[in-house]
């Protein structure tokens, strides 16, 4: 049988232009400044994605030789684009302060605005205070606060590292990478792949918007009211210290016989 001939009116893909060199060039340049940008920009060369590969692990490694005796931890996610004055910024030490007075550690993405502020808060009560910052094109400087502090090129490997030593996640008013961690610990807790730890929201005015959408989610049928019942929602730092203290600490325990306490000398190990 011979093929059919296409219909005079069916649609025709166009064709795109010719590459230039001069664009070539300049996609080399873009991702050749960022390792992560070269992982995700479609396949590589064999070479270059095995030494991507090898990028990716020492990213890990690098993690968890920085924060394997840092103790269990609560991960305080926010902005770093809110400064010293606001009143969100003393919210966060506030709560910052409170978590290090329930003998966790304080984790954070390590940067300025809301981290610096929960960072600041547990340091002051004399709190242990740790972060994992991230390479940027723009430098982020971790914040001064920090007993610790690893800095990631990779996002999801810091995104693993800060859910890995995490009992517990505050979700304070931060902007697209916030939203990115608050539903990446989310979506873990309800596939399973990490266990019910409590997820605190703050700052309800500004998230109004975002629980509004989350209950129109709800009554469409795309999650489950369960879903909702996963965040527990106040701007009393009183009252997330409490939920903290019974859904991390009596429902998981601190349990501080998960902390390693060897150290190997060979490995220049050391604590916080």
């Amino acid at each position: 049988m011979t093929p059919a001939e296409p219909s005079p009116t069916a649609s025709v893909l166009p064709v795109p232009p010719p590459v230039t060199t001069a664009e070539v060039c300049d996609e080399e340049s873009f991702i050749g400044k960022e390792s992560d940008r070269a992982l995700l920009s479609g396949p590589n060369s064999r070479l270059r994605d095995l030494k991507l590969l090898f990028g990716t692990i020492m990213d890990f490694m690098r993690g968890f030789r920085a924060l394997h005796f840092v103790g269990p931890c609560i991960t305080v996610f926010g902005s770093a684009r809110i400064r010293e004055d606001h009143p969100h910024y003393q919210l966060a030490r506030r709560m910052g302060g409170e978590i290090a007075k329930l003998g966790f550690t304080v984790m954070t993405g390590g940067g300025p605005g809301l981290m610096e502020a929960a960072n600041r808060g547990a340091k002051e009560v004399g709190g242990r205070s740790v972060g994992c910052n991230i390479v940027l094109p723009e430098e982020q400087k971790p914040n001064p606060w920090l007993d610790r502090w690893v800095s990631i090129n990779y996002f999801f490997v810091r995104k693993t590292l800060l859910t890995k030593y995490s009992y517990g996640f505050i979700i304070m008013p931060g902007g697209v990478g916030t939203l990115d961690e608050m539903f990446e610990a989310l979506t873990l807790i309800q596939t399973k792949k990490i266990r019910n730890f409590p997820i605190v929201l703050m700052g309800l005015e500004y998230w109004q918007p975002l629980v509004a959408l989350m209950n129109h989610m709800v009554k469409a049928g795309t999650i489950s009211a369960e879903d909702m019942a996963l965040i527990h929602m106040t701007d009393s730092v009183e009252e997330a210290s409490a939920h903290l203290s019974e859904y991390a600490i009596k429902e998981f325990g601190l349990r501080r016989g998960k902390v390693p306490v060897r150290r190997f000398r060979w490995l220049l190990e050391r604590g916080v």
